[in-house]
């Protein structure tokens, strides 16, 4: 469902070090959890929802299943409904799943059973893989918490005939500089490093939305943030949704009608952005 009001996420402001992974992830969880007021629900709360498309025929070559596995920068806004309606628009079936909770990382999504029974139900063209905000920036972090949950989610994904995708997500406006990383820019890098590192090892495609928001900073008012530094608006999950279009299907999301209630030069501009991030230069994403 749709989130219309800034949410918060961990900051960890009151760091001065580095945390302990225990310490980490407490903090992590208790941040994660606001309470359900005006229509919003618990970030922590657990997501499970999907949207046919393409009726029962399972093995149907024309059309695209696509399974989204993350936390709440993948269902604020509803980052899957968004995708479909673009792939409507261009004229593609589609059907799209999702699992997702709050503060989840990929660790706890490879232990979960619901995640596991998804990734299961049905043979996915596509499922992508949605790592926590901060997680990928801090190389402590790959190796202990990202790198092993990225490997095993991938190796069960190959095992029943699926593509992993990884969702490169976008650096916190403000950086994280309780970790070293004093600004966007600082953090973006470190965030990049991190997800096409584990996606060349698996040798799995990567959606370079992070990398799309960076070339939309440049623009006059790129509106991509919540209040709260972290969480996507509108246009910010819509630049997400193009980004998944030409990194899913391999086609521009140019003049395409679908615009998530954005207005036309808005949305073209945020499609012209991801079309030619990704498409500039495929095989830098794993898609050559």
């Amino acid at each position: 469902m749709p989130y219309h009001k800034a949410v918060t996420t961990t900051s960890l402001a009151s760091m001065g070090r580095m945390m302990s992974r225990d310490a980490w992830m407490t903090k992590l969880k208790w941040t994660a959890v606001i309470a359900a007021v005006f229509g919003l629900v618990a970030l922590s709360a657990l997501v499970i929802q999907g949207q046919q498309g393409c009726g029962d025929q399972t093995g149907a070559s024309s059309c695209t299943r696509v399974l989204f596995i993350g936390n709440s920068y993948t269902y604020v806004n509803d980052l899957p409904a968004m995708f479909a309606g673009l792939a409507r628009s261009g004229g593609h079936r589609v059907e799209t799943a999702m699992v997702a909770e709050g503060g989840a990382t990929l660790a706890d999504n490879a232990a979960s059973a619901a995640a596991s029974a998804a990734i299961t139900s049905k043979k996915w063209d596509v499922v992508v893989l949605q790592e926590q905000s901060e997680i990928p920036s801090v190389e402590q972090f790959r190796q202990s918490e990202m790198y092993p949950a990225a490997r095993r989610l991938a190796d069960t994904i190959y095992r029943h005939g699926s593509r992993p995708v990884f969702f490169l997500t976008w650096a916190h406006r403000d950086g994280w500089p309780e970790n070293g990383l004093p600004d966007y820019v600082s953090m973006q890098s470190a965030i990049d490093d991190g997800y096409l590192a584990i996606a060349a090892e698996e040798q799995a495609a990567v959606a370079p939305v992070g990398v799309a928001w960076s070339t939309m900073l440049n623009q006059p008012h790129p509106g991509l943030w919540q209040d709260d530094g972290s969480h996507p608006t509108t246009a910010g999950t819509y630049l997400a949704a193009c980004v998944f279009y030409a990194t899913i299907f391999h086609q521009s999301p140019r003049g395409l009608a679908y615009r998530a209630d954005l207005s036309a030069v808005d949305a073209a501009m945020l499609q012209t952005i991801a079309a030619d991030t990704v498409l500039s230069d495929p095989r830098k994403w794993g898609l050559g």
